[in-house]
């Protein structure tokens, strides 16, 4: 055994009460167990329990937000630091694909018949066919471009992320028999209404990718990117020697400052309105961007962005941080007569994503937002459509989303009986 993941694993304390996998995991993976099972050096049951719950376990185990989550509520961090969840998940996702385990399936009879279509191969959607073709179910996954994993694969670095990693995790879903139809958009190439007919349910799992805009003067300015259109689609500008300034405090804003900086910005700046405390962004991909010299401007808010049809500099204004009755953490307040400028030659708006408009043609009920409505079961105002992931407005991690899927099978798999 890797002497590093031994000591890893025997750190653990089993815990009965299991707070890392009931509170803390949004896919409930049994944590204690499959370490337990790491300790003993049976990687493969431990594979076969992850299994259960999940199966981007090599993903997981790199990107999600550990501290956030199962580390944050583990009973050894009361009184020292975590037990090293990520870490461990991680190596029994590698060893899953250096040793090619598979995925188990259960194959029922009454099943096999039946056809379910996944509009978006990204993680909601990877996971929800999973445990679908797990039981037998014929499962064709629609792709708009020629590549599975979506945010994955377009939206995490390649420093954060190995693509090897995410292809070699996505074969072995594809070896459960999944069916993959790739260069299908939705509204476009690709029609709801025909879906429905040639299929007893679908799950629109396709993701929000238009990035949301503060409604500030100076937004559509030359200069001014989203963060997720950057990633997705790499038409990034030079930014040799130039000044850039990066609006956000999740994962896409670490994400776009420090392959910025990668690129040749001379300087690259974040913007964020509240706290580091309170920033939603893993503490670590925080981390690892301070000691790469991004600078983060906390408790700061863009009120203006100047220029003759190109971004020339942006105003700033000073927050402080107060508790509003309704709210359940401290609400950002702008510092009256604290403004100043600073100046800057792109500006990217990272804070977060909405539904493309296409949505509003696809004859289901929205939120006020454009959200897809669902009901409790992930049900769309079409009994046999059912959507989750972004498209939903859920909770926008990996962990979340693949959680969305997986109900969204398990739900299917008891109606389909």
């Amino acid at each position: 055994m890797n002497q590093k993941i031994k000591e890893k694993s025997d750190y653990c304390l089993n815990c009965k009460i299991k707070p890392c996998a009931n509170k803390g995991c949004p896919l409930n993976n049994d944590i204690p167990e499959f370490i337990k099972q790491i300790k003993e050096g049976n990687y493969e049951r431990a594979y076969d329990i992850l299994t259960n719950t999940t199966v981007l376990q090599a993903v997981c185990g790199r990107i999600c937000p550990h501290k956030k989550q199962c580390q944050g509520v583990c009973v050894r961090g009361i009184k020292g630091d975590p037990v090293s969840i990520g870490d461990l998940e991680a190596f029994v996702g590698d060893y899953a694909i250096q040793n090619h385990l598979k995925i188990k399936k259960e194959e029922q009879k009454e099943f096999l018949d039946k056809k379910v279509a996944i509009v978006g191969g990204g993680p909601s959607g990877l996971t929800c066919a999973a445990f679908l073709a797990k039981k037998g179910i014929k499962v064709t996954i629609y792709e708009r471009y020629d590549f599975l994993g979506g945010l994955l694969v377009y939206g995490i670095p390649e420093f954060r992320l190995s693509k090897d990693i995410v292809r070699d995790t996505i074969q072995k879903i594809l070896d459960l028999g999944v069916e993959v139809k790739y260069h299908q958009k939705l509204g476009d190439n690709l029609k709801l209404e025909e879906l429905i007919k040639q299929y007893d349910y679908i799950y629109l799992a396709f993701g929000a990718n238009v990035p949301s805009k503060m409604g500030i003067e100076g937004e559509n300015l030359e200069g001014v990117y989203g963060g997720n259109e950057l990633l997705e689609f790499k038409n990034h500008p030079n930014y040799q020697g130039k000044t850039v300034l990066v609006n956000g405090g999740g994962n896409v804003a670490i994400d776009t400052a420090r392959t910025i900086k990668r690129l040749g910005a001379k300087k690259v700046s974040i913007v964020y309105r509240r706290a580091k405390e309170q920033m939603p962004a893993e503490e670590k991909e925080v981390q690892d961007a301070e000691k790469e010299g991004i600078e983060i401007l906390f408790q700061h808010n863009i009120v203006k962005i100047n220029g003759n049809k190109k971004v020339e500099n942006v105003e700033l204004i000073q927050t402080k941080l107060v508790q509003k009755e309704g709210e359940k953490r401290l609400v950002p307040v702008n510092i009256e007569g604290s403004n100043y400028t600073l100046n800057t030659d792109y500006v990217v708006m990272a804070l977060g994503s909405k539904p493309d408009e296409f949505v509003k043609e696809l004859g289901l009920e929205l939120t006020a937002k454009n959200y897809i409505k669902i009901d409790e079961n992930y049900r769309t105002s079409n009994p046999k459509v059912f959507a989750g992931g972004d498209v939903v407005g859920t909770i926008g991690t990996v962990a979340w989303a693949a959680r969305n899927g997986r109900n969204v099978a398990e739900e299917i798999i008891k109606i389909a009986k």
